[in-house]
């Protein structure tokens, strides 16, 4: 056990399926304090859990909290970060510096992974991953997701990227790392709010068995990550053309107010959602809960 471990602190129930090796789901807490506006955002992250329990899986939203990581956050928990200010976003980069000041963090991509594989959980729901930024050439703006799922063995089931960012540069750079980008019934890369990006995946699995086979093979070979990208249930998908008319007008605005790092996509994903009338809140809310779903299947069938 290492030192950080005695950070841990988690939810009965997630200690006794751990410990009986049942199939346990990790869920982010970033996308409740700055994903979503309240009340959708707690409501979201209870069906989410919902999802996963229906699956016969436990789940475990990850946040820090009292300079501690919680495992499995409580109902009251989860209504604390969806309605308090100033929670800090946590990513590896972070991690420590929170836990230091005692202050509440809501755990990103990387950050959730980072602190799931201390708590030995390999699988893990979220809405879309980071990537490489629009401009990032000469931004530098590329999320500490990407090099978080080179080194750490957890599976990311998500939308895909998120289709604000550049994702033909994102799929560059995740073939770098050496991280597999496998897509669940579909030879292209989902992109967030639409099924299909154009970009074709040289990795797909289409049984559920199938998944497990490659994560065991993955993990046994001591590689790390792995992306399982979903597209979104059709009746949810937005129309390509108006959004990306909508991300390119957020992009124009983030640019002339100078908002940059962390600030970035919870400023761009508010945008388009004023901008479409809240329809890419619903379909948001949409793939999370289809991800979380199919998360808990491979994580039941992986320890099944």
């Amino acid at each position: 056990m290492t030192a950080i471990s005695t950070k841990i602190v988690l939810a009965p129930e997630v200690a006794q399926a751990l410990q009986a090796g049942q199939a346990v789901v990790a869920l982010e807490s970033t996308v409740i304090s700055h994903g979503l506006p309240y009340p959708e955002n707690v409501r979201t992250a209870r069906a989410m859990e919902q999802a996963i329990r229906e699956e016969g899986a436990i789940p475990a939203t990850i946040g820090l909290l009292d300079g501690k990581i919680k495992i499995g956050l409580s109902t009251d928990e989860l209504e604390f970060f969806a309605t308090s200010k100033g929670v800090r976003k946590v990513s590896r980069r972070d991690l420590a510096f929170t836990l230091a000041s005692g202050q509440p963090g809501a755990t990103t991509v990387a950050g959730t992974m980072f602190c799931a594989n201390m708590a030995g959980i390999r699988f893990f729901a979220t809405g879309g991953i980071g990537g490489v930024h629009r401009g990032a050439a000469d931004s530098m703006d590329i999320s500490a997701d990407l090099t978080e799922l080179s080194k750490t063995p957890v599976m990311v089931v998500c939308a895909g990227a998120k289709s604000i960012l550049d994702l033909n540069l994102t799929m560059e750079y995740l073939e770098t790392q050496g991280v597999p980008v496998i897509g669940w019934q579909t030879d292209e890369l989902p992109a967030f709010y639409v099924r299909e990006s154009g970009i074709r995946l040289p990795l797909r699995v289409d049984e559920v068995e199938a998944m497990v086979r490659v994560a065991r093979e993955q993990w046994e070979c001591g590689l790390a990550g792995i992306v399982v990208g979903c597209p979104i249930p059709p009746e949810y998908a937005m129309d390509p053309q108006p959004l990306e008319a909508a991300i390119n007008e957020a992009l124009r605005l983030a640019q002339e107010q100078e908002v940059k790092g962390a600030a970035t996509t919870p400023f761009i994903l508010g945008h388009v959602a004023q901008t479409t009338g809240g329809a890419s809140v619903e379909t948001n809310t949409a793939l999370l809960i289809n991800n979380a779903r199919w998360a808990a299947r491979f994580a039941r069938a992986y320890y099944r």
